[in-house]
């Protein structure tokens, strides 16, 4: 089955990175067709692929031989994800995807109040058929063989608040959505003024991410989940595996990965032919049963460590 969006809808906010007011429209899409990205109506498609990444540095941005750009995509690909959105047109009228609250909730939400439309047809999926490995910088990823789409995900910071977590989750639209998609991207306040130095996170907030501060959380809200840290770095590679162009079946293994390792990750994949075979996606990765919008939950501040 192919999915795409009954009607368009358009998400306003703030840019994480460029600080300026920004918009993503999400149109439909004809079935096969895909998901791609238009800097303007009017501009060349980029395809949400993984050799069009051209930026992996805190964000994943993707661009084509025309010089157009698109932003900071990995949580609006999550989000089409989750809603088992199969094609799809992303038009922006600047230079990245708002952040909206950091995470991927309100993208779901939009896009399932403005509904579906389904086609039939035979999906293709990837299966996983050898294990596929990268390391870089202390940093690694995985594809391993598994009969279902899985991720296990480890992050190790030095700050208390954040520490050493992990989890484990089965693939589907419906874990996504209850698990993963309302986990906010974070970052430490030492790092702040250097990352604004570098022409990054000029947009961030605490209305936007999740700030901590030797072993303080500094949202007033706190956390979502205990381990909202792992969710979101999960989040993350859900909407960067996106990239690979169909579902994936096998399990994904990070240790500390980002937008870089899982994109080295997926090129690596696509130049070991022995590693993988295209097969029909399993009717599970379907979603005709109805969706519902996520629920933000929030828990109590943690005490300081």
């Amino acid at each position: 089955m192919f999915r795409t969006v009954s009607s368009a809808v358009t998400f306003r906010g703030v840019g994480l990175h460029c600080g300026l007011p920004v918009a993503a429209t999400v149109e439909s899409a004809p079935p096969g067709a895909g998901l791609t990205f238009r800097c303007g109506a009017d501009t060349r498609a980029i395809p949400a692929r993984h050799d069009f990444v051209v930026e992996t540095r805190y964000r994943t941005s993707l661009g084509n031989a025309d010089g157009a750009h698109a932003g900071t995509v990995e949580h609006l690909l999550a989000a089409l994800c989750s809603c088992g959105v199969t094609d799809a047109s992303v038009i922006l009228d600047g230079p990245e995807v708002p952040a909206l609250d950091g995470s991927a909730a309100d993208f779901a939400r939009g896009l399932i109040r403005a509904r579906f439309c389904d086609a039939p047809g035979t999906r293709r999926a990837i299966r996983i058929l050898e294990p596929v490995f990268v390391h870089l910088d202390g940093r690694s990823a995985a594809l391993l063989p598994a009969p279902r789409p899985e991720m296990h995900f480890t992050v190790r910071y030095d700050d208390p608040a954040i520490g050493s977590q992990t989890r484990s989750i089965t693939l589907t639209p419906q874990s996504i959505l209850a698990e993963l998609i309302d986990s906010r991207t974070f970052g430490l306040l030492s790092d702040v003024e250097t990352l604004r130095g570098m022409g990054l996170v000029r947009g961030g907030g605490l209305d936007n991410a999740i700030v901590v501060d030797r072993g303080r959380v500094l949202n007033a809200g706190g956390l979502r989940h205990p381990d909202e840290f792992v969710r979101h770095k999960m989040l993350d590679a859900v909407g960067d595996l996106a990239l690979a162009g169909a579902p994936i079946i096998g399990r994904y293994v990070g240790f500390k990965a980002g937008h870089e390792v899982t994109n080295l990750l997926l090129r690596r994949l696509f130049d070991q032919l022995s590693a993988w075979r295209w097969c029909e996606a399993p009717e599970y990765l379907d979603t005709a049963q109805p969706l519902e919008a996520p629920t933000v939950r929030a828990l109590p501040v943690p005490a300081a460590v």
